[in-house]
């Protein structure tokens, strides 16, 4: 996860393999959004299911 910096984004891994990642201004709709990615936390933990 990264926050509150350029590109916040939330990433998903398993046994070290990338199982979603996603940049939180996919879902802001925010040019280099730099909030908590909570939309994208949500996403990635949905994607996984």
């Amino acid at each position: 996860m990264s926050c509150y910096y350029h590109d916040s984004a939330a990433a998903l891994l398993k046994d070290g393999h990338v199982v979603a990642a996603v940049e939180e201004e996919r879902f802001s709709r925010k040019k280099f959004d730099d909030d908590f990615p909570k939309q994208a936390i949500e996403w990635c933990l949905n994607e996984a299911k």
